[in-house]
């Protein structure tokens, strides 16, 4: 475990135990896809007001996000894509890179229409959304980065990058999305046998086996890090960590709320690298309160 990579994002793909039950009726999402360059793009979209823009990880989806959307459907306009080359959108054969996806979430806006909008991303999504605030600043409201990626090793004293160290990234046996989860979740009740067996099924399902390792050869390759873009950063920003984080490190939370200027941060405690499922209460709340324009001091078994 002590080899587990230390930038890249990733084993959302494990949180697909997590299934619709999370929507309340009233606030329960409607499916529906647009075409980007030819590609169908597949998105969730539920609620009314200010928009906000949620982006999963490597190997993740719009279910990601299922105990975050109807937290804030009563008051935003949410859209939750699923990225393209995971879930149900299209998965071209390409090289996958962060700048694919921001060119995407570009094209995205434009589409529906979307002028600016609080963009939420976890791990590759985090990175993705600073990518974007620092690529179109104006069309930003505010930042949520959540377990994100996107630091060098050098900017917060981590591991080199091997190939060797992304292998958990995409798992070829249920004993490796074993690893996987232990990686991803400090709540050891979340790594059964039966949960590991329903993600692997869905894993295979979903197909997304050669983006992952798309995106692990374009981090390989250094492409897109955002060390020194980061202290552009103008929009309003949260950063959201799990303390016990083993993918990105809480160092580079730090980092986050270090570089960009004026960045409020929430470390939750015995939660890791998907704090909107693990600790969806705690994370919910100081959500909530940083899109309301509140300080987020106050919410419980944080750490600031």
């Amino acid at each position: 475990m002590a080899k587990i990579s230390r930038i890249l994002i990733s084993a959302v793909l494990v949180t697909l135990t997590f299934t619709t039950t999370a929507f309340s009726q009233a606030a329960a999402p409607i499916s529906k896809q647009i075409e980007i360059y030819g590609q169908k793009i597949h998105y969730l979209e539920a609620g009314s007001g200010p928009v906000v823009i949620l982006l999963h990880g490597l190997g993740g989806d719009a279910t990601n996000w299922a105990p975050t959307i109807p937290a804030l459907a009563s008051k935003y306009h949410v859209y939750v894509p699923d990225q393209i080359g995971f879930g149900k959108s299209d998965k071209p054969i390409m090289n996958y890179r962060v700048a694919t996806l921001v060119e995407f979430l570009d094209l995205f806006c434009q589409k529906l229409g979307i002028e600016k909008a609080t963009l939420v991303g976890n791990s590759l999504g985090g990175w993705t959304a600073v990518a974007f605030a620092n690529a179109h600043p104006q069309k930003v409201d505010k930042l949520v980065l959540v377990c994100a990626a996107g630091y060098t090793p050098k900017r917060y004293g981590g591991q080199e990058l091997t190939k060797e160290l992304y292998t958990m990234l995409n798992p070829s046996t249920t004993a490796d999305m074993k690893r996987t989860f232990e990686a991803v979740f400090y709540n050891k009740a979340m790594t059964t046998d039966a949960s590991i067996a329903l993600a692997f099924t869905n894993k295979l399902k979903r197909g997304d086996g050669y983006t992952i390792n798309s995106f692990i050869d374009s981090v390989l390759r250094g492409e897109d890090f955002i060390d020194e873009k980061v202290k552009t950063i103008k929009a309003p920003t949260l950063v959201i960590w799990g303390r016990e984080d083993k993918l990105t490190p809480l160092a580079m939370g730090e980092a986050f709320a270090q570089d960009i200027p004026g960045a409020q941060k929430v470390f939750i405690n015995e939660c890791g690298h998907v704090p909107q499922l693990e600790k969806s209460v705690e994370f919910n709340s100081a959500l909530l309160r940083f899109l309301a324009g509140a300080a987020v001091g106050s919410v419980k078994n944080a750490k600031f």
